[in-house]
């Protein structure tokens, strides 16, 4: 500021903001641009134009729209994003996780752990399934296959037969 207070504004008087403008452009572009800067040694010019590579818009690639939120996991290990639900291990269950939503991708992260990544789902209030087969995904415990079984909510195990009995025993214990 000091430098334009000294060099072009000094004893100078216009009729109305569009007149200072119009002088301060003019004065920009003819002067200050092309005095060799004290600090850098260059034409302001000439260094925009070597830094400055411009790329026209309509070649850029989007920018990719990001977003990070934290959810808590809910007892049934689905994850809620934008209406829709996303499972996660249910080690997780009740504890904080990190949400990125990109995209084409919503990726959670808790803690350690490797990050879970599911496809985006477009639309609302539908429920993502796992990709391939789960696994447990906790530093430090066993991974699928490794250990004893694990309840999953999403992916039980399986429990055993359950006893199949007539009706008639139900009727004698509530009669």
């Amino acid at each position: 500021m000091k430098y334009i207070k000294r060099n072009a504004l000094a004893g100078r008087r216009f009729r109305d903001l569009e007149e200072l403008n119009a002088y301060l452009l003019t004065w920009c572009m003819n002067v200050a641009d092309q005095r060799v800067h004290g600090t850098t040694h260059e034409r302001p010019f000439a260094r925009f134009e070597r830094a400055e590579k411009l790329t026209p818009v309509d070649l850029r690639p989007p920018t990719p729209r990001e977003r990070v939120v934290v959810r808590r996991v809910p007892a049934d290990c689905f994850v809620a994003v934008e209406t829709n639900r996303y499972p996660v291990p249910f080690e997780w269950a009740g504890k904080d996780v990190e949400v990125q939503i990109l995209a084409g991708e919503i990726v959670i992260r808790h803690e350690l752990a490797q990050p879970i990544r599911h496809e985006r789902i477009e639309g609302y209030h539908q429920v993502a399934r796992w990709r391939g087969t789960p696994r447990r995904l906790v530093k430090g415990t066993p991974a699928a296959g490794e250990g004893p079984p694990r309840l999953d909510p999403v992916h039980p195990m399986n429990l055993g037969e359950v006893e199949i009995r007539p009706l008639s025993c139900y009727e004698e214990v509530t009669a």
